[in-house]
């Protein structure tokens, strides 16, 4: 298998992820222009920040249960409420630091490491005061060890172990006051190394791990007895772990407990943000904690350009947990459609039934047979690159990039009226 990929210092990437026999990537320059290119009359990513950093945050109060998804977002999405909006970007903004704090050097010694010190990984990414405090430093294992000659391919070092993200809780009195509770946010980065590329290859669906699917009746699953399963390498990526370093999940759980035990006598919130592959560990994470712990918090997923993650058995107990997922989709990323199809069971079930001989029942099966029925989970907010002016090049990796699902999450209206410009104090021309 040759990798379509070669990979510079300083970058940051996205997931590589397959679909049939096509093979997708995304990679973006942080040291020289981006590759997506805005007309001069729309915001930049520097004055989307700063015009973040300056407009009134809006105060939740005791409505944040309804902007954390209690009531699956119903009226705040189309038309995108404002609150919601100035939500989504700011936990956008966490993962956005999650990418620059990563250091994306291959010669260098720390390579696939924090380049920041714990403390300051917020304001080193330009957040400012965001009124949280880091309290752990996350890290993803790739289960299976590439042989040599990868790395000589790809001029990638052999790395299985490296930092994808970090937790963070609210400290400050007047932002918890604003937000309506104190909030735990946990943001993962999407693909930057060789090794996680590969695991994004191994797109077949596998059983969840006892240890993992311990409410699903001992792996029974429903009627159809149907077990909840996940793509592998999402798997492996979120449970693999090696001698001195402890696995994705091992380091979440042990450190929710610790945040639930200090801080779940007040309101509290728990929001894992990812994009891309960081999106589909993000879904993981959510199970795992609200299937771990029975005194869990409002759990909420906001992802950006995340891929599919699991079958419908696994987005039923999804949602029976109590997990509510926002998807942040651009109708033109394809990473958002694999990896595998979407079936619908009913129909499914209906074909074998009357014993329907068609090409769409020969279809259904064999992708059974091949593990690759998947479903999308959670409620979702569709954008898209071509119904946006602000756009010139609107190629695979820009539209995947995280900056371009701001851009359209910060200037999106309607589906009626998709990007009208929105004349306020906020989000003016340039």
């Amino acid at each position: 298998m040759r990798l379509p990929i070669k990979v510079p210092t300083q970058i940051h990437t996205s997931p590589t992820i397959s679909n049939a026999n096509t093979t997708f990537s995304h990679t973006t320059n942080t040291n020289t222009t981006s590759t997506m290119q805005l007309n001069k009359s729309k915001l930049s990513l520097g004055r989307l920040k700063r015009d973040m950093g300056q407009c009134n945050s809006p105060k939740l109060g005791n409505k944040w249960m309804q902007y954390q998804g209690i009531n699956h977002w119903e009226g705040l999405l189309d038309p995108l409420d404002d609150n919601l909006r100035s939500e989504i970007l700011r936990y956008g903004q966490f993962v956005e630091a999650a990418y620059h704090s990563f250091d994306f050097d291959t010669s260098s010694p720390t390579y696939a490491t924090c380049r920041y010190p714990k403390g300051s990984i917020l304001t080193m990414s330009g957040i400012g005061k965001s009124g949280y405090r880091i309290t752990k430093n996350l890290r993803a294992t790739c289960g299976v060890q590439l042989p040599e000659w990868v790395s000589k391919m790809t001029q990638m070092p052999n790395i299985r172990s490296s930092w994808i993200g970090y937790v963070g809780i609210c400290q400050d009195k007047e932002e918890i006051a604003r937000l309506g509770r104190r909030d735990v946010v946990i943001a993962l980065r999407g693909t930057t190394t060789c090794v996680e590329w590969f695991e994004n290859l191994r797109a077949t669906l596998t059983k969840l791990p006892y240890h993992l699917n311990n409410n699903d009746n001992d792996g029974g699953g429903d009627k159809y007895g149907n077990s909840a399963m996940v793509e592998n390498g999402f798997l492996s990526l979120y449970v693999s772990k090696t001698t001195s370093c402890p696995s994705l999940q091992d380091m979440l759980r042990e450190e929710i407990e610790r945040l639930i035990q200090s801080y779940g006598n007040e309101p509290l919130s728990i929001t894992i943000t990812g994009h891309s592959l960081g999106a589909a560990l993000a879904i993981l994470g959510a199970y795992d904690i609200t299937t771990t712990f029975k005194n869990a918090p409002l759990v909420t997923v906001i992802s950006f350009g995340g891929p599919r993650v699991g079958n419908e058995r696994f987005r039923s107990r999804l949602e029976q947990n109590g997990t509510h997922v926002l998807r942040i989709v651009n109708s033109d990323d394809v990473i958002t459609r694999v990896p595998g199809f979407v079936v619908k069971n009913d129909d499914a079930m209906e074909n074998r039934t009357h014993n329907v001989t068609s090409l769409q029942s020969w279809f259904h099966k064999r992708v059974e047979d091949m593990q690759l029925v998947y479903a999308d989970v959670g409620q979702e907010l569709r954008l898209s690159s071509k119904e946006s002016s602000y756009l010139k090049k609107r190629d695979l990796a820009t539209c995947h990039d995280l900056k371009t699902y701001l851009h359209l999450v910060n200037d999106f209206v309607s589906s009626s009226c998709p990007y009208t410009t929105r004349l306020t104090q906020c989000y003016g021309e340039a």
